[in-house]
């Protein structure tokens, strides 16, 4: 049976409170593997802060765990075709384990590899994609990570601080992940009363071009996490910036190099431990099967960032309440982190 996953904010008393718990350091009392060889494959999508970040997240959390793997490390550059490779490759390699960052190359993988444990990371809609059929364990031979937002609280907060009444979103069309946000947010958008514009991307040298014929749209933006968008950011918040649109990103790792109003989402290096915690798990004898997905559900998991010369030009001031609440605060296109 499919879980559902609450996410239940105090929206004007705290930013977001999540129950649950995270283990973000190995668990102790099983000895690891010295014995053999291990070799584990880890592929990303494309090269971002943020993906960068859930990879190193998920080294540390093997290595804290006692095991000293041979790596494989690879990246797609966006191709779903690179993708496809390497997981060949891995195959051929015979890995002990296939870690898969974002959705793309978690559903290549998945689609080729049937014989050796697949572990996804920040995988938004796992059910969605194909990947698993249940939160509750996983499937056949995978099972990982997933990273859904709160996307109804990070809207209606958005709102609550611009007053906008259109919002805009571009997306991959081709990136799972993006599409099953979509469909939150027009979800979201119904229940607010917020008109949605909505711009399709096929690849990151469209972003600059779909952020041009979005601007004069929408009184703002929602950033989810598309990777291909991502990789070509700088475009999009160039045009904003020039535009004075506020722009709201799920990913604080870009958003700390200043552009983006505001910033909510996951701490991606934690992402990565939560990953690793899956990996490990696989090491010490569970099968992929046996395994829940895993969910960010701790309210620390999440963090929150304002840029201050972003609202200045946008004309927008910030509630004190949700200043003092900001992990990080840009002024003077300095970063300043408060906790």
């Amino acid at each position: 049976m499919k879980k559902t996953v609450m996410f239940i904010p105090a929206l004007l008393l705290n930013v977001f409170l999540f129950a649950g718990g995270t283990k973000e350091t190995p668990a102790t009392g099983s000895k690891a593997n010295t014995q053999k060889t291990i070799k584990i494959g880890i592929a990303k999508i494309v090269t971002h802060p943020a993906l960068d970040e859930v990879e190193r997240g998920t080294v540390d959390y093997i290595k804290q765990a006692g095991f000293n793997p041979v790596y494989d490390m690879q990246n797609a550059n966006g191709d779903v075709n690179t993708a496809a490779q390497i997981a060949s490759q891995y195959k051929q390699e015979k890995v002990d384990v296939a870690v898969a960052i974002a959705t793309p190359i978690a559903i290549a993988f998945a689609n080729s590899i049937k014989n050796i444990p697949v572990v996804f990371g920040t995988v938004t809609d796992p059910i969605g994609a194909g990947l698993v059929s249940t939160y509750d364990h996983g499937e056949g031979n995978v099972t990982g990570m997933c990273d859904a937002n709160p996307t109804e609280q990070q809207i209606t907060l958005f709102r609550e601080i611009t007053g906008i009444k259109t919002l805009g979103y571009i997306y991959t069309s081709k990136e799972a992940s993006s599409v099953s946000t979509l469909k939150q947010i027009e979800a979201v958008c119904t229940k607010l009363g917020l008109k949605l514009e909505v711009q399709t991307i096929q690849s990151s040298s469209e972003v600059k071009q779909a952020a041009e014929t979005m601007v004069n749209r929408c009184d703002g933006i929602y950033l989810s996490t598309d990777n291909t968008l991502f990789s070509a950011l700088p475009a999009l918040v160039d045009v904003f910036n020039r535009a004075k649109k506020p722009i709201f990103s799920i990913d604080l790792t870009t958003a700390k190099n200043g552009g983006c109003f505001m910033a909510h989402g996951f701490n991606w290096y934690k992402t990565g431990l939560a990953t690793g915690e899956v990996v490990v798990r696989i090491l010490k004898g569970e099968k992929p099967a046996q395994i829940p997905v895993r969910f960010m559900t701790k309210n620390d998991d999440f963090e929150l960032l304002f840029d201050l010369d972003q609202a200045k030009s946008c004309g927008i001031t910030i509630p004190q309440k949700y200043l003092d609440q900001a992990n990080y605060l840009i002024e003077n296109r300095k970063l300043t982190t408060k906790k």
